[in-house]
């Protein structure tokens, strides 16, 4: 048995329409994850209903629904290999209701590739999600430009798309030199996994090629267990099976633990990963476990598992560095949005603005200010209306970033830097 290759997981974000789907299958396709026979299925399928076009699309959208409306809505999880990494894609949804799925997708990702269209170049979409998923943590990308078919192959769109996408990045902290923008059609197969004689301008990597220069993502095997609860199962013959994916510290059979907010506890009895039994299991590895002594009921989605002797945090209230992305208004004080943070979603209070910052330098310019509009950061003290488990960004990052979510759409993102811990019998 050859030693498992180190696993990544991949966000593939974008503006809808710009054929993230279609470069998801195009890659598990060329792969070898899907066989030419399934993919004949599906174009057969794809165009009995008049969308023949959409057969790679159809490979991550097993949903019923989102075929019928030739749309991405859940985030479907596939694996591939490179010959350096392992890796799981996270397709996030690209259209507009389903940010909120692009959101708990971005932040489990290790890496990106960002699909933008030759033909249109980034959007507003494009905009929202490069600003959340650096936000959310994610610090390599590879931009893609697809649908290079489309503009026959134009080297003078690939580079106004490239300078376009530049500036955005660049905007929010990546650096654009060190950021591969790779000219592909998805639906052709341009660039995907061999060089393309249809862009002989380009002397850069093909996609699957560059991917496996990503850098691999520090095991943060040395911090206290945290395992965001993404689903719970109940397997007959096995009992209760919480699912999710570490985000830090091991997992081991035998081992105390304890699930927050929920506040119960029990003993891990076996893990399992790909239907496989393991012993252990380490950060970025989605696992399905049985705990002793917890029922069905007991935990669900945005428990956060940890060991009994270092519990997840339960914050009282908490201060964070927040930035307004877009709002219609302004965000004052008692402004009570949804916090996305893991795989939590829960309503929070605004309860004090304390530092108005210079979104460019992080110095203070105004202290108490009234109001946020779009475009400023700040530094706020904000208040769960119901038990949520959040961790100082610092120490524990993967549990200290959040997303804000109000009327449909991501209104600000931010940090945690301090937890007022809430006491928990």
């Amino acid at each position: 048995m050859a030693a498992e290759k180190p696993h990544m997981n991949l966000a593939v974000i974008g503006h809808i329409d710009h054929g993230k789907s279609t470069t998801v299958g195009r890659i598990l396709f060329e792969s070898g994850v899907v066989q030419q026979h399934v993919l004949d299925g599906y174009k057969k399928e794809a165009e009995s209903k008049g969308k023949g076009t959409f057969e790679f699309a159809w490979v991550m959208d097993s949903l019923k629904e989102e075929r019928e409306r030739g749309i991405t809505i859940d985030i479907a999880h596939k694996k591939f290999e490179t010959p350096k990494y392992s890796f799981t894609v996270v397709d996030c949804p690209g259209h507009r209701d389903f940010v909120k799925n692009m959101i708990t997708g971005a932040s489990q990702a290790d890496a990106a590739i960002i699909v933008v269209s030759g033909t249109e170049g980034p959007m507003d979409q494009t905009k929202e999600h490069v600003f959340l998923s650096k936000t959310l943590g994610i610090n390599q990308i590879i931009v893609a430009i697809n649908k290079m078919d489309a503009v026959n192959y134009s080297e003078e769109k690939y580079n106004d798309a490239k300078d376009k996408m530049s500036k955005l990045i660049a905007s929010v902290g990546f650096k654009p030199a060190e950021t591969p923008f790779i000219p592909i059609s998805a639906f052709v197969g341009d660039n995907i996994k061999t060089a393309s004689a249809n862009t002989p301008w380009y002397k850069g990597k093909t996609l699957m090629a560059a991917l496996d220069d990503f850098k691999q993502p520090d095991m943060p095997t040395d911090k206290p267990l945290r395992l965001p609860i993404q689903d719970v199962y109940t397997i007959s013959g096995i009992g209760t099976v919480p699912v999710g994916r570490i985000e830090t510290g091991v997992l081991k059979k035998g081992m105390k633990v304890s699930f927050m907010p929920a506040n119960v506890e029990g003993e891990v009895k076996s893990i399992e990963m790909h239907h496989e039994e393991i012993p252990q299991a380490m950060p970025g590895d989605n696992v399905g476990f049985n705990v002793r002594g917890i029922a069905k009921n007991d935990v669900r989605r945005g428990d956060v598992c940890g060991p009994i002797e270092n519990p997840p945090t339960v914050a009282e209230e908490f201060q964070a560095q927040v930035v307004v992305l877009q709002h219609p208004s302004v965000l004052s004080v008692g402004y009570t949005p949804v916090f996305h943070c893991h795989t939590s979603q829960t309503a929070c209070m605004f309860i004090s603005l304390d530092k108005k910052l210079d979104p460019r330098t992080g110095q203070v310019k105004e202290e108490n200010p009234a109001f946020l509009k779009a475009g400023d950061a700040a530094i706020c003290t904000i208040q769960p209306t119901r038990p949520l488990v959040i961790e100082k960004a610092k120490e524990l990052p993967q549990l200290g970033r959040f997303a804000v979510r109000d009327m449909g759409m991501t209104v600000a993102a931010g940090l945690v830097l301090n937890v007022k811990p809430k006491q928990m019998r």
